[in-house]
This record gives structure tokens, C-alpha cells and sequence, in this order.
């Protein structure tokens, strides 16, 4: 059996005001090197902004697919005949999941700018992770592609 196309893929990206973010970074940065002369508060202000910017990307460079039997969410791997039942969560009951509700073993695929978020049970015995909360921007849809997959894995 071959493995199908990704159902589902996400990317985590941050939001454009961390852009500004990073050109302010860069240019308090050229604000500090401006009594050392204009050069280096134009490298200030460059490199500044490059690397505040690199941080931001990466952050938001994390990415959540279903593929080939498995969920694949940051750098976690897990078949998706090991998780159980899939739970929508909306703005209020995401932000009590990722504060209070918490459980120090799960598995948190967490970005607070986004408001929506899927918590997966792990029903395999041998992992001690009770459940996974992964932020995403359509829960709906991942729970979905979530079900199909474990059909398919079923068939």
C-alpha cells in the first residue's frame, strides 16, 4: 500500500507585526552603534534587523503534517494508530489548555498568537505523553485529516 499525498499540512508562520518587530530590533540597534559613526549604525541597523528576523522565521517555521500514517508536528513523530480521540478547542478553552489545564508530560506545540488549537489523547501504553496540544489555525480540518488517516491505517 502506497502512502497517500499529505491531507494536511500547516505552517506555524508568526504574524507579520513580528516583521516590524524585527526593524525596530534593528534599528534600536543602529541607535546604539550611532556614536561610533554612520557605517556602523547602518551595519547595526542591517544586521540587527537580518538577525531578528531570522529568529522570527524560525519560530514560525514549524510545521504540522499528516503523511504517510503519521502526524508529524515541530520535530515529533507519531503514528497515528498510537493517538486516540481528537478535541476541538476554541480560543478560551486553547488559552485554559496551555496554562492551568496543563499536564507537565504533554506534548505542547504551542504559539500563543494563535488562538484556536487540536488536543490529541496518546492511547499507546508505552508513551508516558497523555496528549498532544497542537495550535493550528484550522482545527477542524486537522481533526479530519487526523480520522482519515487512522481509517486508512486501519484498512
Amino acid at each position: 500500500m502506497q502512502p497517500s499525498a499529505a491531507p494536511y499540512e500547516e505552517r506555524l508562520t508568526a504574524p507579520r507585526s513580528w516583521w516590524l518587530v524585527s526593524f525596530l530590533v534593528g534599528l534600536s540597534l543602529a541607535l546604539v552603534l550611532l556614536p561610533f559613526g554612520t557605517l556602523p549604525m547602518l551595519g547595526g541597523l542591517a544586521c540587527g534587523t537580518a538577525a531578528a528576523a531570522v529568529v522570527a522565521s524560525a519560530y514560525g517555521s514549524v510545521r504540522i503534517r499528516v503523511v504517510g500514517g503519521s502526524l508529524i508536528a515541530g520535530e515529533a513523530k507519531i503514528p497515528v494508530t498510537a493517538l486516540g480521540e481528537a478535541e476541538v478547542l476554541d480560543a478560551a478553552e486553547a488559552r485554559a489548555w496551555r496554562t492551568h489545564k496543563a499536564d507537565t508530560r504533554a506534548f505542547l506545540l504551542l504559539r500563543a498568537y494563535i488562538p484556536g488549537a487540536l488536543k490529541v489523547e496518546v492511547t499507546d501504553p508505552e508513551d508516558p505523553t497523555p496528549y498532544l496540544y497542537l495550535s493550528t489555525r484550522e482545527p477542524e480540518r486537522l481533526a479530519a485529516a487526523l480520522d482519515a488517516a487512522k481509517a486508512q491505517a486501519r484498512a
